[in-house]
């Protein structure tokens, strides 16, 4: 009995990886081999398989963007290794979770599942494990822009990998290293991790290769090396069609286009943008389909599941009719129930998301509002200085008319000092700074369409944004009422407004 049962372990396993490996290209064929393995597993009460088995379910619903299922999944396949005391694979399915939780925007419990993959896999003083889950907390504090954190936790995966020689683990944590480095400007220091981990020998067939190198490129472009940079997204363009990877493909014509256009060879930078764009539409198209197609296959799944418990129990109403019925009854009630529960579910995740974009709203509502009162407040401020400046210089200038010899010559110093920083360019960068923030949409539009205005021109409109007074305006701008009629008299020509159209009317509407 024990050749005949190791047998079947063994084709168990060779089934598993086959589905692991067609849930790459094949994600419904994969989903119905892997269905078959836990239906196989269970009958013969193997647990260990039967829970991979669901983990493997989990992570193709995860790709997919089935977050719900998949989290479904991978809780049925987390009760069977606690259940059974399978800590090793606990601590896999904790890794996933974790993933999970951080992508479903729960980025606390995401957290809370790493550190508990960590303490088993610490437990078991499995160092490939152990490895693993530092570089998740790593990836997880650089999502989070606490880069220290990142570093370090970066750093302790390293080390595990170091002693158990795991180049692929290394050239994983390097790449993490320089994207890290990258995000801060560190474009040196990038670039050492992303050739540390291409100089690992992870194979040109594999898609890290090209990413490497199309990372490679993107830093010498950022540089200013574009020459140097091209030969780079050529390169991972090449492996990228070569292994057939779309997204490295769409990403190195998108980087080749980018260095054409820096070289002024819009022609060529028009070609890799266009055909970025292409391989794009058509990845997102064939996402589109296998998605469709795991919808589709999971109803036919789930469609025959329900078949096959229906002639089981007319096979039951058969032999005992009353038996049948209740077991009828029961399986009605059961499939109502589990309606309600899903769709309590989806209603219940329907109204997190609802209030979640209604926090975030409310905040951004917030910091607007507290920026118009900033640019309210310092609006004031100009004006309040402007006329206490103004007041002092004519006090000055009367005492410098004066007869009194001996004080007018540091009097008419004092004078010029108050004239030469009335305008102050700090007030107009310091208003500048807080109306954009208030209201960006308008100086976008007006930059974009009005390509000769001086800034003169532009501040004379942002004023009338903020619905100034003429007398105020003139202060402000340290001009007289008939200078100030005369500078928007020349705004309109150039802006070809309508007599009808007045400048507070068209900023509004801008």
């Amino acid at each position: 009995m024990a050749p005949a049962k190791s047998q079947r372990a063994d084709s168990t396993i060779i089934a598993l990886d086959a589905a692991i490996k067609a849930g790459q290209e094949l994600p419904d064929s994969a989903f119905v081999l892997l269905k078959k393995i836990q239906a196989t597993a269970v009958a013969e009460k193997d647990q260990a398989t039967e829970g991979k088995a669901l983990q493997e379910m989990g992570r193709l619903c995860y790709r997919l963007g089935h977050y719900s299922k998949a989290l479904e999944y991978y809780q049925e396949a987390e009760d069977i290794f606690t259940t059974y005391a399978l800590k090793k694979e606990q601590a896999s399915v904790a890794n996933d979770m974790g993933q999970l939780h951080y992508r479903n925007i729960n980025k606390m419990l995401s957290k809370g599942y790493h550190d508990r993959a960590l303490l088993l896999y610490t437990a078991l003083r499995d160092t490939t494990g152990i490895a693993e889950t530092y570089g998740n907390i790593g990836h997880y504090y650089e999502k989070l822009s606490m880069y220290d954190s990142a570093f370090y936790f970066q750093r302790l995966a390293q080390q595990y990998y170091l002693r158990i020689d795991d180049h692929e683990g290394m050239a994983g944590i390097y790449q993490y290293l320089g994207t890290i480095y990258e995000d801060l400007g560190q474009y040196d220091s990038a670039r050492f991790y992303f050739n540390s981990a291409l100089k690992l020998g992870v194979g040109n067939d594999k898609p890290l290769s090209a990413e490497l190198i199309n990372n490679i490129g993107d830093i010498l472009r950022k540089t200013g090396a574009y020459n140097e940079a091209l030969p780079y997204s050529h390169q991972a363009l090449a492996m990228a069609r070569t292994g057939n990877n779309k997204y490295q493909e769409a990403s190195a014509c998108k980087d080749i286009a980018q260095i054409y256009h820096l070289l002024n060879n819009n022609d060529s930078a028009y070609y890799y943008m266009e055909q970025s764009r292409k391989i794009l539409l058509a990845i997102y198209s064939e996402e589109n389909n296998q998605q469709m197609n795991f919808l589709q296959t999971l109803y036919n799944v789930n469609k025959k599941d329900h078949e096959i418990l229906t002639l089981e129990n007319k096979h039951k109403v058969n032999k005992i009719l009353f038996s049948g019925i209740v077991v009828i009854v029961i399986l009605v009630v059961i499939v109502c129930l589990l309606t309600i529960s899903r769709q309590r579910l989806k209603i219940s995740q329907e109204k997190s998301n609802s209030e979640q974009k209604e926090e975030v709203n409310r905040s951004q509502k917030e910091q607007l509002d507290v920026k118009s009162k900033q640019l309210a407040n310092h609006t004031l401020d100009i004006i309040q200085r402007n006329h206490f400046l103004d007041d002092l210089r004519v006090s000055l200038t009367t005492l410098v008319n004066d007869e009194k010899r001996d004080q007018k010559k540091q009097l008419q110093q004092l004078v010029l000092k108050i004239n030469q920083n009335v305008n102050h360019e700090k007030q107009w960068q310091d208003f500048t700074g807080i109306f954009e923030q208030v209201h960006q949409v308008f100086f976008d539009k007006l930059t974009s369409r009005y390509h000769g205005l001086t800034n003169n021109d532009v501040r004379l409109l942002a004023l009338h944004k903020i619905n100034m007074g003429s007398k105020d305006m003139a202060m402000i701008l340290r001009i007289s009422p008939d200078s100030l009629r005369v500078s928007r008299y020349r705004l309109r020509k150039k802006l070809q407004l309508p007599e009808d159209v007045t400048l507070y009317s068209f900023t509004q509407q801008l």
